[in-house]
């Protein structure tokens, strides 16, 4: 989990230092910023929602303190939804320049490899139509939790663990796509190395709520997925040439 969290921040650290990856991330930093934007309005809307129907009514001095737990929850929970639904939208409305920092930090690492030349509205599709399969495990999570509506705490931890797992995918999509890995191996990955995406993916979640910072968690990740593939690659390699 630990190797997780410190290859994110690498690669958060990474964004900001290289100048190369900071001129992708300010063309691509407008789209970002507006789609957060109006998702930060949604998210305010559904979290007053969830606590209209959350927080009950009554005169006795415990109904305000299960209210205050009640917003808390439907605060949290909101702010989740909209995360998952923040980097779905921009994972494929931004999926060139996506390609273009993962392709870039590969080319700092020393890996030779090659840009994706294909249009705009082609790789966009390709990211929605590749968050298809993850979006169903998420909507099986998020069925659990309805199950579990009226207990808030609960609810919203599972609901968060399956946003987890939903992010990983998006955020692992552009180095995942690079490599042709189908949707299979992509499963396979991250069950073999469950720690690595609960805390990558954890972190992820966590900054997601943070303002401003929100907007280069996207970005942030490409880059540390693409700059950890190459170290594991080049580890990999080392081993293997060793007598």
């Amino acid at each position: 989990m630990i190797a997780g969290i410190t290859t994110f921040f690498l690669g958060l650290m990474m964004l900001f230092r290289e100048a190369e990856l900071r001129a992708v991330l300010w063309r691509v930093l407008g789209l970002l910023a507006g789609l957060m934007l109006a998702l930060m309005l949604g998210v305010f809307f559904f979290s007053e929602y969830l606590a209209s129907i959350w927080i009950p009514e009554g005169d006795a001095w415990y109904w305000v303190v299960v209210g205050y737990i009640a917003s808390f929850f439907a605060g949290l929970l909101s702010i989740v939804v909209g995360a998952v639904a923040f980097v779905a939208l921009a994972s494929a409305a931004a999926a060139p320049w996506l390609d273009t920092l993962a392709y870039r930090t590969e080319k700092i690492m020393g890996f030779a490899t090659v840009e994706n030349d294909a249009s705009w509205a082609n790789q966009a599709l390709a990211a929605m139509i590749n968050s298809i399969r993850p979006l169903f495990g998420l909507l099986l999570w998020g069925l659990l939790a309805l199950v579990f509506f009226w207990f808030p705490p609960l609810m919203t931890l599972i609901w968060t663990y399956g946003s987890i797992q939903f992010l990983n995918y998006e955020l692992f999509d552009t180095q995942a796509s690079r490599k042709d890995m189908p949707f299979k191996a992509r499963k396979q990955n991250m069950k073999e190395n469950r720690w690595f995406w609960l805390g990558f993916g954890g972190i992820a979640l966590l900054l997601m709520a943070v303002p401003i910072l929100n907007i280069f968690v996207l970005p942030a990740a490409v880059v540390a997925l693409a700059k950890y593939d190459i170290e594991q690659h080049l580890t990999t390699q080392s081993t293997v040439e060793q007598p």
